[in-house]
């Protein structure tokens, strides 16, 4: 393999999941950026020029510093919607896949969680990526089966009561 193809290879775009929602989430925020935002700096940009010199206007550097976050998070999410891979609601709940809310015994309490892909993860909604230490050794697992979860600092057990 030349180092062309293994550079390229460790950059391959990875499919990211998402929810129904959180397609339609994406593609209406990337509709806002583009229409409203872009329209928006543009405008703060041009009314920033007219205050002259540009190398002492604040207005204008804050304006520069939106644009290009904004043009930034398009791009992300361009890029996020060239390589999504949908969750499909309809699963088989004999063991745990991406998109299945999973009730789970750690440490002598019991918790839920549900498996969605990185984009949409969100801990404090009990939404915890594929990717996760958790969410990745939970992905495979049956219903009754204990699953070793490894982390940079710790490794502990989980048990699956219930997946739906």
């Amino acid at each position: 393999m030349t180092k062309a193809i293994k550079f390229a290879s460790k950059f391959a775009k990875k499919s990211v999941y998402l929810t129904p929602t959180g397609l339609a989430e994406a593609k209406a925020e990337l509709e806002f950026l583009k229409k409203n935002k872009r329209a928006e700096i543009a405008e703060r940009i041009h009314q920033a020029r007219e205050y002259g010199d540009l190398t002492e206007n604040s207005e204008y550097d804050s304006a520069m510093e939106d644009q290009s976050l904004i043009e930034n998070r398009i791009s992300q999410l361009e890029n996020i919607l060239k390589s999504v891979k949908i969750i499909d609601s309809e699963h088989d709940n004999e063991f745990v896949v991406i998109g299945s809310t999973v009730k789970v015994e750690m440490d002598e309490e019991i918790d839920e969680f549900t498996i969605v892909g990185r984009v949409e993860a969100d801990p404090a909604k009990k939404r915890i990526s594929n990717e996760s230490p958790l969410g990745s050794a939970l992905l495979g697992a049956k219903k009754g089966e204990e699953v070793e979860v490894a982390t940079p600092i710790v490794r502990y057990k989980c048990k699956v009561l219930e997946i739906t």
